[in-house]
């Protein structure tokens, strides 16, 4: 014969620091299966973890950072991106380069990859998505897409906020002129890559995000820009500046003339042959 534990009424009384719980198992006693009341101690909720991705990373280190995090299996988010219906422009093709936004983001054990990229994507949407960058995109005769697109260059090649501005106007002067780009952060791009040093062979290199060899942007965003990025592709600094380089950390050359441009180069090899040598 069973029995069955029923509490009588006013014995048991619950508390704030507990609660009554009858636990399922089988004490066998001569034979007879009793069920055995436990107390155990009140469920705490659990406390989200924060994962920070910085500005200027690229979807694919995006990718990675969730996989460590969520501790799935490498490749699992890149495969959620294809699959996760991502509310992205149309012109992205369902490609997230430059709308997983840099923020920090709350993860429990129960976030999916699909669930953080979606929350990125959606997060991008309501900061830069903006009537503002509408805006400023339709002055330079931009589509927000492209916008976007701009502004990860600008996150790319900038040294710091303050030099947002003249990275942007040198890049909307370029178009102006239908001169080719020539960023080196859209070969690092193509290459997997994060480097100063690029070769000749670097510049002739069979590619769309090969900004040496063809004009205009290039085809997607190449990394996640963050607010000072936007802001500095719609509002460039005024200015006729046609090139840049940083010289030394902290000191970047922006020049109108290729001639001054050359000075600045020969400098910064100069600095950097010297480096080498101590």
């Amino acid at each position: 014969m069973s029995y069955e534990y029923r509490p009588k009424k006013g014995r048991t009384r619950l508390t704030r620091r507990g609660r009554l719980a009858i636990f399922l198992g089988l004490l066998l006693v001569t034979g007879a299966a009793v069920l055995v009341p436990l107390l155990l101690p009140e469920e705490k909720p659990e406390q989200p973890r924060r994962l920070l991705i910085p500005e200027g990373w690229r979807a694919s280190q995006v990718y990675a950072a969730i996989d460590r995090e969520l501790e799935v299996p490498p490749g699992t988010t890149k495969t959620a991106a294809r699959t996760a219906g991502l509310a992205l422009p149309q012109e992205a093709r369902g490609n997230p380069e430059g709308y997983l936004f840099p923020a920090t983001y709350p993860v429990t054990s129960q976030t999916t990859p699909a669930d953080l990229l979606g929350y990125m994507v959606q997060t991008a949407g309501r900061n830069l998505a903006t009537k503002a960058v509408a805006d400023g995109a339709r002055a330079h005769g931009m589509t927000p897409y492209q916008t976007a697109t701009l502004a990860s260059i600008i996150q790319a090649e900038a040294e710091s906020p303050a030099d947002m501005g003249k990275v942007s106007r040198v890049v909307h002067n370029r178009l102006a002129r239908s001169m080719p780009l020539q960023m080196d952060s859209t070969l690092n791009y193509a290459l997997n890559r994060s480097t100063v040093d690029t070769s000749l062979a670097d510049t002739r290199i069979d590619s769309p995000f090969n900004t040496y060899a063809r004009q205009g942007l290039p085809p997607t965003p190449i990394d996640s820009p963050g607010l000072h990025a936007m802001a500095a592709a719609v509002a460039p600094t005024p200015g006729k500046w046609l090139f840049f380089v940083t010289v030394k950390p902290g000191d970047t050359r922006f020049s109108a003339t290729y001639e001054e441009h050359k000075r600045h180069v020969a400098e910064f090899n100069r600095l950097r042959a010297q480096n080498r040598s101590t």
